[in-house]
């Protein structure tokens, strides 16, 4: 780990000093025309003597509904802050779409509308954002010097595959997975053809030259928030922007609360009190401080698949080994009807039947490593929330895939040893006997091909 992370100055206490958070508040529901549709927000207006700060709320990944800054925006309002939160868009924002500049223009236009109401401070309205949120208000920051300052929370700062990259792998190692399990869920990521994963943040980072608060927390699962405090600092400096405050809260996860309840201690106490003393908060004393985090290990990013292994290459390979299962025994079942009308019927039964019941076995194998693929990758994800006793059972599925990968790839040699020994005792099949052959062969072959490049037959386990 860089120096600089291995013993942080502590927080400065004027930072942390308690907030009175008890002013009375306007409460509106506004809505906003924006890019093909209108959003809905809800904004608090602080009561007590201005001009107040503003501060726009943008969401992380997800639905992003206005409801889960309730806690955040009534606080800050109370403390004289006027704040907006407003649901995320429904329109060009998808599972697999999204765009981040589309996200900032929506949240410029809060601001906008923000800096025009009475009793707000024109130069201190900003942009507060939270995991993917990371990604839009440094863009915000960068088309427009409307908003005033920007708030980062838990922003990774680094492409979204390398964070997802960086969280799969350590949500796995909390849950002791095989190295196997690991690669094999990193080699899937390549595939994966979403053009924002690979979103570079670096070049709207560079570009801001408003002030800047990042707040971290120590036991974050879902960022490399060592790497990710790197890349900021790294880009602010090449900015020439010298007004950035870094801060790490103890316990804090990726919300900056401690397990998912209370807020970690002092970070509402240091974004009240950032807020409320800009311009002069601005430059702090310190850039770095609070607990001392530690990341176990460096991101890294997920090289891109092959053609043959990309996302629509393996649902292609599935399909086709799909179509051969249940082609191979509706073959089976039409050669056993019409097989006395042949005239080398008795040699034909003799050796046909042996190589019919290896093709249901190994089609019965190949269906039953995709299910248990697809069922490791759900206990994965269920126990990502429930760690507890979460090992053997992690083991167990792990140990399941590979004993299927590898009895499906001695069903597949003994099975075409039997169809040559067969040719070779006189064996003359026929043209369905052809097509169960290929169906069940050639689908447990596709499926081979791909357990070998997702690493079901290497090693170590």
């Amino acid at each position: 780990m860089d120096q600089a992370f291995r013993s942080l100055a502590p927080q400065p206490v004027e930072e942390l000093r308690p907030v009175a958070a008890a002013g009375p508040v306007r409460t509106l529901e506004v809505t906003i025309p924006a890019e093909r549709q209108t959003l809905s927000g809800t904004v608090r207006f602080p009561l007590t003597p201005g001009p107040h700060p503003g501060m726009v709320f943008v969401s992380g990944s997800g639905n992003g509904s206005r409801e889960e800054f309730t806690p955040q925006a009534d606080f800050l309002a109370r403390a004289g802050v006027a704040t907006v939160a407003f649901d995320k868009r429904t329109i060009g924002y998808t599972f697999r779409e999204r765009d981040f500049g589309l996200l900032a223009d929506d949240a410029l236009r809060w601001v906008r509308w923000l800096r025009d109401q009475p009793g707000v401070d024109r130069s201190r309205v900003g942009l507060w954002g939270v995991s993917e949120g990371g990604w839009v208000v440094p863009i915000a920051a960068a088309k427009s010097l409307d908003v005033g300052f920007a708030v980062l929370v838990s922003s990774p700062n680094v492409s979204p595959l390398r964070q997802v990259a960086w969280a799969l792998n350590e949500q796995l190692l909390r849950l002791r997975a095989p190295v196997g399990a690991r690669d094999l869920l990193t080699r899937a990521m390549g595939g994966v053809g979403f053009d924002f994963l690979r979103y570079d943040a670096m070049p709207a980072l560079r570009q801001i030259r408003q002030p800047v608060l990042a707040l971290y927390g120590t036991t974050d699962p879902s960022i490399p928030f060592v790497e990710s405090t790197q890349a900021l600092t790294t880009a602010l400096k090449e900015a020439g922007n010298d007004q950035y405050t870094i801060r790490f809260m103890d316990k804090g996860d990726h919300a900056l609360r401690v397990a998912g309840g209370p807020f970690t201690k002092g970070y509402l106490e240091t974004l009240a009190n950032w807020l409320k003393g800009l311009p002069r908060t601005a430059t702090p004393s310190v850039h770095l401080a609070g607990a001392t985090p530690v990341q176990r290990f460096e991101a890294a990013d997920v090289p891109a698949a092959p053609w043959y292994a990309g996302g629509t290459m393996l649902g292609l390979t599935i399909c086709l080994a799909a179509v051969g299962y249940v082609a191979g025994p509706v073959a089976s079942m039409v050669v056993r009807l019409r097989g006395h009308k042949r005239a080398t019927a008795e040699t034909n039964a003799r050796l046909w039947t042996p190589i019919r019941r290896r093709l249901h076995r190994m089609a019965w194998t190949g269906l039953a490593l995709l299910v248990s693929v697809g069922g490791f990758i759900a206990l994965l994800v269920m126990f990502s929330i429930n760690q507890a006793g979460a090992w053997p059972a992690v083991l167990a599925g792990w140990l399941l895939v590979r004993a299927l990968a590898v009895l499906m790839l001695v069903q597949e040699v003994t099975a075409v040893a039997a169809v040559v020994s067969g040719l070779r005792e006189g064996w003359q099949p026929s043209r369905w006997q052809h097509v169960a052959i290929a169906g069940v062969a050639g689908g447990t072959g596709l499926l081979l091909v791909a357990a070998a490049y997702y690493g079901l037959f290497s090693f170590p386990w």
